[in-house]
């Protein structure tokens, strides 16, 4: 094998999409026609435009909040921190067919700003959304949303967030979570 050559293992493709890993956790608020509240955790959220700002995030279908979002056009997206890691995968785990999340765990439900759906006022930012599209695919969805407001916990952002005070809640895969160091880096070109 060449000097520079580094040797890499294949991975299998039903675990290849945890090569993108880790991804910020973040939490769904969504309300069915019947004022029904649901916490959903997503990981498999993106941004995709700037003018206007617009997410995209995959979601199955078969999920409990996935019609509540369809049938309102609305949505919230909420930023836990690293110490939530526990009610994250409560929320990421268990359905709310079942399980009322907010008496599940330690959040509390708060008035949004613009949309029709609450915030869960632990989480450090939010981001208030409406459907703009729903593209199927195979077995998720990207449901395209537009920010219509957001908001973050005073002295944790600024632009970007201050890592000495915000620890981001990152899905590394399964039940497995981690968060960032402290320390920032900006390369000089």
């Amino acid at each position: 094998m060449p000097r520079n050559q580094i040797k890499k293992r294949p991975v299998d493709l039903k675990q290849s999409l945890y090569l993108l890993h880790p991804y910020n956790t973040c939490l769904i608020t969504a309300k069915d026609r019947n004022d029904q509240i649901n916490v959903m955790a997503v990981a498999w959220i993106i941004p995709v435009n700037i003018d206007p700002p617009l997410l995209a995030m995959s979601i199955r279908p078969e999920r409990y909040t996935y019609p509540m979002i369809k049938e309102r056009g609305e949505f919230i997206v909420n930023l836990p921190t690293f110490t939530q890691a526990r009610d994250v995968l409560f929320c990421g785990r268990r359905s709310g067919k079942k399980h009322n999340k907010f008496q599940s765990t330690q959040y509390t439900p708060q008035d949004a700003r613009k949309v029709n759906v609450p915030i869960i006022n632990e989480c450090i930012a939010h981001l208030e959304c409406k459907v703009k599209k729903i593209i199927p695919l195979q077995d998720h969805d990207l449901i395209i949303g537009e920010i219509l407001t957001a908001y973050a916990l005073e002295g944790y952002f600024n632009e970007l967030y201050d890592t000495e005070k915000y620890q981001p809640c990152l899905h590394i895969g399964k039940n497995t979570f981690t968060t960032c160091l402290k320390e920032t880096l900006e390369p000089k070109l």
